[in-house]
């Protein structure tokens, strides 16, 4: 009897707009897509590759749906590195802050990616359009789960 498995990445990503004084302003789930690059990228690191891990959170402006093969975001317009890294069973879960006058105007766009510029880019989500005020601060919290 031929076993067969379906291992499968999914990831769903929670932003947070908070006002100056850290107030909830609002909140937002959206899923994911993990990208092509994204899944090589795991399979890679399954073998000792020497690809740097995933390091850093980014925001766009371009709502272009997401697809398999992209890249990199359509406009990014602010990346920051991880606050942290959590791995709890089969879920990954990345958050960072994007604090006031980082990633300001209206955001469509988020990815996760392994560098400060360029890099390789884990997946990528886009929503409905979130406003970040230059004194607002935004937390995002991106989850994978392999499957």
């Amino acid at each position: 009897m031929l076993m067969q498995e379906n291992l499968k990445a999914r990831g769903q990503v929670q932003v947070e707009i908070l006002d100056a004084a850290g107030a909830l302003k609002e909140k937002i789930h959206i899923p994911n897509l993990v990208v092509q690059v994204g899944r090589n990228f795991i399979a890679e690191r399954m073998t000792n590759q020497t690809d740097a891990v995933m390091s850093h959170m980014a925001t766009g402006t371009d709502n272009t749906t997401p697809a398999s093969g992209d890249t990199t975001l359509g406009t990014e317009n602010g990346r920051v590195t991880l606050d942290s890294t959590v791995v709890n069973a089969n879920v990954v879960t990345y958050t960072a802050t994007f604090p006031p006058g980082t990633s300001t105007g209206a955001l469509v766009e988020a990815g996760v990616l392994n560098a400060s510029s360029a890099g390789i880019m884990l997946c990528r989500t886009t929503f409905d359009v979130v406003n970040k005020a230059a004194a607002d601060t935004m937390i995002i919290t991106w989850a994978i789960t392999i499957s």
